[in-house]
């Protein structure tokens, strides 16, 4: 995904961290009973961009006070952190200072758990979270999960989970409470629009396989193909799913991304390409000032004729690689988008190694859609909002759907 330039300017970065870290431990062995000598820290390699070489030395010697405050004064009925965990500690609220949800400081045990849960199966209650104004929220319940089963809905918000307040908790925390062994219960307490007051959940852990794919081919003459994440695995699927689409016949298709928490970048261009001439823009990628925009195009598989008539279905779980693909095929005249505004996460993160057992999660960019609208900033307002009510989901009516049947049966 990225270019040899850029792999380089991170092993740089990486590297320099990595001689900062030092400098704390040196410092701190060296100079225990005294501040110490060395209290100013310059950014002495000269690969690093010039506007940040050339920066005034940064003042070092608030930190080592409140180090050596703390090793020598500080008492805790808890245990003490180790010096390595303080030092942990220290990065992560480098991080924190940027005040951007998804850059995260990733520590053994933490790095231990993310890897865990993107490898596809991992054991928890199956929702996908993020931050929405400073508040832990859910993005997704997945299907047929005890999270889905249990009634949480796309942007509810975690006000507490087992009796510990979320407020000023990092994402990739929430998780660590919220996964655990499958059989054990977690207690969230909920409030969504339409609560008095919150609610809590209490929810049976289960070891969770993530969907990806559901067809169905309607008696009405419309092909429906549900997209429940953009795994590694959903490019071939989806493949296959259009070929029965083409296969039936049929020239009206709903694609429902609903809950669809996005994943990889390369499954959504790889699907836009079915639909758009090659060349055409799906997503551009604004990053620094170094590396400006990067656009990606479609692959050129486009296989439809202008007889197709197509929906999107989108909603406040909709997000990432789901905002590009419906934002692509929406400004590109492709397809309608019906339903509810999409949850707004637009950003690009890579995960850079610190240390053997310690990595970074960054953010190097930020996605817009072909016409240059931010997704972070906006999210995708889709053409015809239809947005269901508690009597509906009581009923389990669809009005989304409904409302899309009735647009290409009318065509």
């Amino acid at each position: 995904m990225f270019s040899g330039n850029r792999k380089v300017l991170i092993y740089s970065i990486a590297t320099g961290l990595l001689l900062l870290g030092g400098a704390f431990y040196g410092g701190y062995y060296f100079g225990k009973e005294r501040p110490p000598e060395i209290t100013k820290v310059g950014l002495l390699n000269k690969e690093l961009p010039s506007e940040i070489a050339s920066s005034n030395a940064v003042d070092f010697e608030p930190f080592w006070k409140v180090w050596n405050v703390i090793n020598e004064q500080y008492v805790s009925k808890k245990e003490i952190p180790t010096d390595q965990e303080k030092v942990w500690g220290a990065i992560s609220g480098l991080t924190a200072s940027l005040g951007d949800p998804y850059t995260v400081f990733f520590p053994p045990q933490e790095l231990k758990a993310f890897e865990e849960n993107i490898n596809g199966e991992f054991q928890g209650v199956g929702m996908e979270i993020g931050l929405r104004d400073r508040t832990i929220t859910v993005i997704s319940p997945l299907k047929d999960t005890p999270a889905y089963n249990a009634g949480i809905k796309a942007g509810d918000r975690i006000l507490e989970i087992d009796d510990t307040p979320t407020s000023d908790m990092i994402v990739e925390k929430a998780v660590s409470m919220i996964r655990g062994k499958k059989g054990t219960v977690v207690t969230l307490s909920i409030y969504r629009d339409g609560f008095k007051e919150p609610k809590d959940f209490k929810i049976t852990r289960d070891t969770i396989h993530i969907p990806t794919i559901d067809t169905e081919n309607r008696e009405d003459g419309i092909f429906v193909i549900k997209l429940y994440s953009f795994s590694a695995a959903s490019p071939d699927l989806f493949r296959n799913a259009l070929r029965d689409f083409v296969l039936s016949n049929r020239d009206k298709l709903i694609l429902d991304l609903r809950g669809n928490p996005g994943g990889y970048l390369e499954a959504a261009v790889d699907m836009g390409s079915w639909f758009l001439p090659a060349g055409k823009t799906i997503v551009r990628e604004a990053g620094s000032k170094k590396e400006g925009e990067r656009v990606f195009r479609s692959k050129g598989y486009n296989i439809f004729n202008e007889k197709l008539r197509m929906i999107v279905l989108v909603n406040n779980g909709s997000a990432s690689a789901s905002e590009i693909l419906a934002g692509a095929l929406s400004e590109h005249g492709i397809a309608k988008l019906v339903g509810e505004k999409t949850f707004g996460k637009g950003s690009v993160q890579e995960l850079v190694k610190i240390t053997p057992n310690a990595s970074l999660k960054v953010t190097i960019a930020r996605w817009l859609t072909p016409n240059g609208t931010s997704i972070s900033e906006e999210g995708i307002k889709p053409d015809v909002e239809v947005i269901p009510t508690e009597k509906d989901i009581t009923e389990g009516k669809d009005p989304a759907m409904e409302k899309a049947v009735s647009i290409l049966l009318s065509q």
